[in-house]
């Protein structure tokens, strides 16, 4: 599949669709601008509460968290996120991506695709964007 370098994206077993992604070769974790509210037991699993703002309303979501790393951001600074697994869809296909909860409030996209979860499945062209979006290409923020 060939993405652009940008696209809308969905996580569907969190509620979200439609969310404008940056596709980020340099970067190796996928990102989503969260609010970690707590992690919990439930049973013998860790679970992650957070809050997620989207479409002008707040969504609260619940996933399994993986791991608590330290994972460095553009500017250089390491920060201890919280990790899950969730499904990601882009264009007509889903799979399994770990995803950092992190406050991305500073940047031009809520979400941005590192290359774990591209790598053997997708090619960017780094010329294009909305490849895998077109019909949605014209709306909302972060697209130009």
């Amino acid at each position: 599949m060939v993405v652009g370098w940008r696209e809308l994206v969905s996580l569907p077993e969190l509620g979200l669709a439609g969310i404008p992604a940056k596709i980020d070769t340099g970067a190796r974790t996928s990102s989503l601008h969260a609010h970690v509210l707590e992690d919990f037991l439930r049973g013998d699993e860790r679970f992650v509460r957070f809050a997620v703002d989207w479409g002008g309303e707040r969504h609260h979501c619940e996933a399994v968290h993986v791991d608590v790393r330290g994972i460095t951001s553009s500017n250089g600074d390491t920060q201890r996120r919280f990790v899950i697994k969730t499904p990601l869809t882009i264009g007509n296909l889903t799979f399994r991506a770990e995803i950092s909860l992190a406050n991305r409030s500073q940047m031009q996209f809520p979400m941005l695709i590192g290359r774990t979860a591209l790598r053997r499945r997708m090619v960017v062209d780094s010329g294009h964007s909305w490849l895998q979006s077109p019909a949605n290409a014209d709306k909302g923020p972060g697209r130009r």
